[in-house]
C-alpha cells in the first residue's frame, strides 16, 4: 500500500492553536483560529503489516541517506525510542500509542522518498507522524477518521520531546485549506472552498531560528498575563487573530488574492508589533523582513508574511498570478539564492 502524507503551511492563525488550549485554565482566553492547507511536497512510503515489530526504512529528510532500524512492537521499548528524540522517535511514539489504544502488530514502512523541507515551519514531523498512523489505521482497518488519525498522531508525537500545536496534524486533511478552531482541547475543522486559482511560494530564507526558544517564551505569556508584552502577546493571539482569520475565510472563498495579500501584511506588522518584544532574539528575523520587503519582489506580489513559529525560517507569498508566481521563483533563486516550493489552491 503506498501512502502520500504533505507538509502543511499555515496561512493565518499561527500560535493561536495553542494559545487557544489555555482556555482549559483561564476561559477568558479567545479561541484559536487557524487557516492551514496541505503543501504540494511531502513524505511518501509503501507500507505492510509485520506480525512483530516495525520495519523502517527511511530517506532522513535532513541529509537525503536512506537509513533502516527494526523496533520491536513492545510498549517499554517503543516508549523509551520515542523519549530519545530524533527521527526515529516521532515513528516509536505513534506506535506506541496505537500499541497502547488499538493493540496493534508492527508494520514494514519504506519512506522511499521524502521532498520536504525540515525546520521550516512546514510540519515535517507532523507528516511522519500522520503516515504512521494512517498506516496503522488502513492496515489494521481500525476504522479511524481523518480527525482520529489527527489525534493519534497528535498523542504520538507530545509522547517525544516535541512540544506541537494540534493544527500541525491539520495535514491529514492533504491539500485542501481548512480553518480550524482551538477551544482548550475542543477543536473544529471546516473544509473551505475557493472561488478561483490562488498562488502562492513557499521561500526557504536559509537562515537560523530557535523554534523551541520562541514557543517558550511566548509561552510565557499564558495563562494568565503578567506584564504590557503578555497582554499584548494574548491581545494578537486572541481578538486581532479572530478578525483576520475571518477576513481572511471570506476571502479565500472569493477567491480575492489581493485581499488576502493585504491581510498577510497586516497580519506580519501586527505580529511584529505584539510577538517580537516577546522574544527579540527571534522574532526580529533581519532575514524575514528583507525579503518581504525586497524591492523586486513587489510588481509580482499581493502580500507576504512569515510562517511556522515566525522567525528566519521561511516566508510566504501570494502571487499576482500564474505567471508571478514562476517570477517570484525564479528572482528568489537567481538574486538571493533562496530556494522555494509553490503552492496553488485551485477553485473548488
Amino acid at each position: 500500500m503506498n501512502l502520500f502524507i504533505p507538509g502543511r503551511i499555515c496561512l493565518f492563525g499561527e500560535h493561536s492553536d495553542w494559545a487557544g488550549g489555555y482556555r482549559r485554565d483561564n476561559p477568558t482566553i479567545e479561541k484559536g483560529y487557524t487557516i492551514i492547507c496541505g503543501t504540494e511536497q511531502g513524505i511518501y512510503a509503501k507500507i505492510a503489516p509485520h506480525p512483530t515489530a516495525l520495519v523502517l526504512t527511511a530517506t532522513t529528510p535532513e541529509d537525503g541517506v536512506s537509513v533502516s532500524r527494526e523496533i520491536p512492537m513492545d510498549a517499554r521499548v517503543l516508549l523509551d525510542q520515542a523519549q530519545r528524540g530524533g527521527f526515529w522517535s516521532y515513528i516509536a511514539g505513534v506506535a506506541y500509542q496505537a500499541l497502547m489504544k488499538y493493540q496493534v502488530r508492527g508494520l514494514v514502512v519504506h519512506n522511499h522518498k521524502t521532498d520536504l523541507p525540515v525546520k521550516k515551519g512546514l510540519s515535517s514531523s507532523a507528516a511522519i507522524c500522520v503516515l504512521i498512523a494512517r498506516a496503522f489505521n488502513r492496515v489494521y482497518d481500525l476504522g479511524l477518521t481523518t480527525r482520529d488519525e489527527m489525534e493519534l498522531a497528535y498523542q504520538g508525537e507530545i509522547t517525544t520531546p516535541s512540544r506541537c500545536g494540534r493544527m500541525d496534524q491539520g495535514c491529514a486533511f492533504g491539500s485542501r485549506p481548512v480553518l480550524m478552531t482551538f477551544d482548550g482541547d475542543h477543536l473544529e475543522t471546516t473544509e473551505l472552498r475557493v472561488a478561483r486559482d490562488l498562488h502562492f511560494v513557499i521561500v526557504d530564507l536559509r537562515a537560523q531560528k530557535n523554534t523551541q526558544a520562541i514557543l517558550r517564551r511566548l509561552n510565557e505569556c499564558y495563562p494568565h498575563a503578567q506584564t504590557d508584552c503578555a497582554r499584548g502577546a494574548q491581545e494578537l493571539f486572541g481578538a486581532h487573530n479572530r478578525r483576520i482569520v475571518s477576513q481572511a475565510v471570506d476571502a479565500l472563498r472569493a477567491g480575492d488574492a489581493a485581499r488576502l495579500g493585504a491581510l498577510m501584511i497586516e497580519a506580519q506588522e501586527l505580529f511584529d508589533r505584539y510577538a517580537a518584544p516577546v522574544c527579540p532574539e527571534e522574532l526580529t528575523a533581519p532575514v524575514l523582513h528583507r525579503v518581504l520587503n525586497y524591492a523586486p519582489l513587489q510588481p509580482h506580489i499581493w502580500g507576504g508574511k512569515g510562517i511556522g513559529a515566525q522567525g528566519d525560517g521561511c516566508a510566504q507569498f501570494i502571487a499576482r498570478s500564474s505567471a508571478a508566481q514562476r517570477a517570484i521563483v525564479e528572482i528568489l533563486a537567481r538574486a538571493l539564492q533562496m530556494p522555494c516550493l509553490t503552492l496553488t489552491l485551485p477553485q473548488n
